[in-house]
């Protein structure tokens, strides 16, 4: 596991971090499509991810879904930071995009660490810093962005965790990530073919403007 962690960490934390890591940290590696965390969960651990990629999900009073934001490799989740830290339950759902390993951190760690190490502290703080910065562009998207353009930074950001231009989504799953019905998911994924914006496949979207 130091091995992984000095790759994907080691220009942020020094060694004596590193190592402490390597020692409580317990390394997990998940399928796509595997709940890292449901709403309502009390948070004992916090994730570092060292590859692939996690989706947050919120959910509405009538079990409807709302995709925030992504995490991917060298990033953790600001919300399980703020439930760790006060011992609540998970206002999110964490549910792995893509195959992901990563390094669960226990959450008697954080406090500790904020005040034994400024690498950690920065850590942290760049790590709300960001995750507070697309949470804001979700807003801005959800409130003055109109569906399609939604639906197409929707793909563009999922190309881009994925690594890849071509992805592999349903127009239902698609709709559950966007709040929207499957209906005009599909007519507007039409509209962005015809756009010349993206290749619409029998298993796959190929995105042609990232």
């Amino acid at each position: 596991m130091i091995t992984e962690l000095k790759e994907n960490y080691g220009y942020l934390f020094e060694d004596a971090l590193l190592n402490e890591i390597n020692n409580v940290g317990t390394f997990k590696e998940v399928p796509e499509g595997y709940m890292l965390m449901d709403i309502g969960d009390y948070i004992k651990s916090m994730p570092l991810l060292v590859s692939g990629a996690v989706k947050i999900l919120r959910e509405d009073d009538k079990g409807d879904e709302l995709l925030l934001y992504f995490i991917e490799r060298g990033d953790t989740c600001a919300m399980t930071l703020s439930c760790c830290m006060g011992q609540k339950k998970s206002e999110i759902r964490a549910v792995a995009e893509t195959p992901t390993k990563l390094i669960m951190i226990p959450v008697e760690k954080m406090s500790e660490w904020m005040s034994k190490y400024k690498s950690w502290q920065n850590f942290i703080l760049q790590s709300y810093h960001d995750r507070m910065t697309e949470l804001l562009e979700a807003i801005d998207s959800i409130a003055f962005l109109k569906m399609d353009e939604r639906l197409f930074k929707y793909l563009k950001d999922k190309a881009m965790v994925n690594r890849n231009d071509e992805i592999q989504v349903t127009h239902q799953n698609i709709a559950f990530d966007l709040h929207t019905s499957r209906v005009v998911i599909s007519r507007l994924l039409k509209s962005l073919e015809n756009k010349g914006k993206i290749i619409l496949n029998r298993n796959n979207i190929k995105i042609l403007d990232l």
